[in-house]
């Protein structure tokens, strides 16, 4: 049995992972964390999350439950993500990494843990999604340097602050790879005024922030006479919820070393 901890236990994200835990036979909850100082330092993870009451209380850090757990999972911001990956290296814990958003100096900072412990980092859990990209490689590879145009379209809720998505830079990335360009320098991530024809190398974004969206991506190839469309959807972010508790049992028999979701799932 995997003992999970939640991380940023009190948001979105870490009520859906709660109830995720809970719906797996293969682990249980062994605790959470809230920001210190919170008024919720204390309260029970069930309640919070609208479960009931579960006996785990939120704690203000990791240290305070680091005999309680065995892989954390932590979908919350950037810096928060890599004290709590200090953390955890300090204490001999696992850690799936689900935050999006860091910037190329973070990153590093992040790969620098890799031979301290086993840590998953995947832009997205979604079992689907990383199908999508092993798709997304076979089509780039068919289609991208025979005349197709390359846009990435992708959609989320009003309340998301990184733009474009982690998901959509990977599909980005995917693509790149695949026909040998650099995302760096193949991007577009803005066409406003006078921006001129686009390039056959350019790999196109575009983003869209409305509602209650919980995540959708398009990658489009586009040819004159026909256009190719791959497409994931989510409607619930229980299905990354799932992803990242199945990344956790994974990971609990891992060495040490940075992982993603193809190599939870066996696609890798």
């Amino acid at each position: 049995m995997t003992r999970i901890a939640i991380a940023g236990v009190a948001g979105r994200m870490g009520r859906t992972l709660v109830n995720a835990v809970q719906q797996d036979a293969e682990a249980t909850l062994a605790g959470g964390t809230v920001s210190p100082g919170s008024s919720l330092v204390g309260a029970d993870i069930g309640e919070l999350a609208g479960s009931g009451k579960l006996g785990v209380m939120a704690a203000d850090s990791l240290a305070a439950i680091a005999d309680d757990f065995d892989v954390l999972i932590d979908f919350t911001a950037p810096r928060v993500t890599l004290d709590n990956l200090s953390a955890c290296a300090e204490h001999g814990k696992r850690m799936v990494i689900g935050t999006t958003g860091l910037s190329d100096e973070e990153l590093a900072e992040l790969d620098a843990y890799r031979d301290r412990l086993p840590l998953v980092f995947a832009p997205n859990m979604s079992v689907g999604v990383n199908l999508t990209f092993k798709l997304l490689e076979t089509a780039a590879r068919a289609l991208g340097d025979e005349g197709y145009d390359i846009e990435i379209i992708e959609s989320h809720h009003r309340h998301k602050v990184d733009a474009p998505s982690g998901t959509a830079l990977k599909l980005g990335e995917v693509v790149a790879d695949a026909l040998g360009r650099d995302l760096k320098t193949d991007g577009v991530f803005e066409r406003v005024g006078q921006c001129g024809p686009r390039s056959d190398k350019e790999i196109g974004f575009a983003t869209v922030r409305a509602g209650d969206i919980v995540g959708e991506h398009t990658v489009m190839f586009a040819t004159e006479g026909e256009r190719i469309e791959i497409t994931h959807k989510a409607s619930s972010r229980m299905t990354f919820a799932k992803g990242a508790v199945r990344a956790a049992r994974w990971l609990a028999g891992q060495p040490a070393g940075r992982y993603d979701m193809q190599d939870v799932i066996g696609l890798d």
